[in-house]
C-alpha cells in the first residue's frame, strides 16, 4: 500500500513541477521581427499547447498595428534539468520547447 500512495505523490510532483515551466519568450527581437518560443508535451503537440496563444500575444505586440508573417517554426533546444523528489529520489525532466521566427509587415 506504502508503494502505490508513494507512486501517486512522485507522479502529482511531477505533474506539478512540468507544470510550473516557463511561459512563451521573446528570444530574438529585431526591428522587423524575432523569434518566440514556448513549451509543449509531446503527446499534446505544438499547436495544442496552451503557451502558443501567448506566443501568438507576444508577436502581435511585437508587431503592434502591422500584420506578421510566420517565416519559420520548429522544434528548438529545450533542457534538462534534474528534480529532487521524496527521500533522495531523483527524476530527470525534458522540457521540449517550439520556436516561431516571425516577421512583421
Amino acid at each position: 500500500m506504502r508503494k502505490v500512495w508513494s507512486r501517486v505523490i512522485l507522479a502529482a510532483v511531477v505533474v506539478s513541477l512540468v507544470g510550473c515551466a516557463d511561459g512563451a519568450k521573446l528570444l530574438h527581437e529585431h526591428e522587423n521581427g524575432g523569434v518566440v518560443a514556448y513549451p509543449f508535451k509531446g503527446e499534446q503537440g505544438s499547436l495544442l499547447s496552451a503557451f502558443r496563444k501567448e506566443a501568438l500575444v507576444i508577436i502581435d505586440k511585437k508587431c503592434g498595428e502591422r500584420s506578421y508573417t510566420i517565416v519559420r517554426e520548429g522544434e528548438t533546444k529545450g533542457r534538462t534539468r534534474v528534480v529532487s523528489l521524496i527521500e533522495g529520489q531523483e527524476e530527470v525532466i525534458e522540457e521540449r520547447r517550439w520556436g516561431i521566427q516571425f516577421r512583421c509587415e
